[in-house]
């Protein structure tokens, strides 16, 4: 008898404990109430200055590599890196003695035929004066001559053509600056052979670059191209000057957006006085962003990315109500949205995807 009454004991106790631990249904009906005090705010219209920071990439205004167009050897060269030059300035002259040997013999023959023309051409003008004096020199003597005419002019015009063409390529063998510039790469030694194909090709003789004016390039996020206009001021620094702002101007915009990032390329020019900057440095860019009229700017809380879609929540009599928006404009704590609002109206300052609509709200 003594053993039941232990047990039942036993049992007694862990039911007590049990009933402990487990909170009751009144309790979470009491504790429920207690999610429902919520901050609000009223909408307003407003059209701030927002300044959108990127990062960009200073680029040269201009930049070509130089190659070789004839198979040749490199006879002299005239710039090395960090060379200044000017447009149509000699950076390299090569050598190739097999073209200028085709080029002595072409003119040769073109001497030639011009000779043999001239000499054609003169009997045919004999003839033709004889011909004035009727039946001095017969019809098929006059098709002849000038059936030899018009075949010689044809031959003196092919041998000046093909002397012209080895003429044309004698000039690649000199190889001038495009534009004014820096050189800033250099591939080559005298002495080299160089060739348009094969291992002569695998890097450019020389690269030149005009860095006396940069290019900022910059992608901007799909969000903010409507408030960016060609002429518009950007500021930017660079890491290695990070104490000094330049300012550059909005020039080119691509019209269209990027397939993967979804952004739009622009680009600002900036005249680099006395060369301070260089290209492929990081700039840290600044464009501010002015709308045409006022819009509704939210509290970054207040905005909602779920798997429906982006949305705020608005408060009518009390009650919630999800409203869905599109994002525009950022701020460092606020967030320009677009969607069925008007001003005065209430919404919640912190969203909860947690709570759905015609929730009972509290303030």
């Amino acid at each position: 008898m003594n053993r039941t009454l232990y047990v039942l004991l036993a049992a007694t106790f862990i039911s007590s404990a049990c009933s402990n631990d487990k909170p009751s249904a009144k309790n979470n009906q009491e504790a429920k109430p207690m999610m429902n005090n919520f901050e609000t705010i009223e909408l307003k219209k407003d059209n701030p200055l927002v300044k959108l920071k990127l990062a960009g990439t200073l680029e040269a205004d201009q930049e070509t590599e130089l190659y070789a167009k004839v198979n040749s050897y490199v006879q002299k060269i005239n710039v090395d890196i960090g060379s200044t030059v000017t447009a149509g300035q000699v950076l390299i002259v090569l050598e190739a003695p097999e073209i200028q040997s085709q080029l002595a013999s072409a003119k040769s023959k073109w001497m030639a035929q011009e000779a043999i023309y001239r000499a054609t051409k003169s009997n045919y003008d004999r003839m033709f004066k004889a011909n004035e004096t009727e039946g001095a020199v017969a019809k098929d003597a006059l098709d002849q001559i000038t059936a030899k005419k018009l075949a010689d002019e044809a031959q003196l015009a092919s041998a000046k053509s093909v002397y012209l063409e080895l003429q044309s390529i004698q000039n690649y063998l000199t190889i001038r600056a495009p534009f004014s510039g820096v050189i800033t790469d250099r591939n080559v030694d005298l002495g080299a052979y160089v060739s348009p194909m094969g291992k002569g090709a695998d890097k450019p003789l020389l690269v030149i670059q005009n860095v006396n004016k940069l290019r900022l390039s910059l992608s901007v996020p799909e969000a903010n191209t409507p408030y960016l206009h060609l002429g518009d001021t950007v500021k930017f620094r660079v890491r290695s000057i990070p104490q000094k702002m330049y300012m550059a101007k909005i020039t080119r915009k691509t019209g269209a957006l990027d397939s993967k990032l979804r952004s739009e390329k622009i680009e600002a020019d900036f005249i680099n006085m006395n060369n301070t900057l260089k290209p492929l440095m990081v700039a840290e860019a600044t464009i501010p962003l002015k709308n045409t009229e006022p819009t509704f700017f939210v509290p970054k809380t207040a905005l909602l990315d779920a798997n429906m879609g982006m949305y705020i929540i608005r408060v009518e009599n009390g009650k919630t109500k999800k409203v869905p928006v599109t994002r525009g404009r950022m701020m460092a704590d606020k967030v320009e949205v677009f969607g069925e609002l008007m001003e005065g109206e209430q919404i919640l300052v912190k969203g909860s995807e947690e709570i759905e609509d015609g929730t009972s709200i509290k303030k």
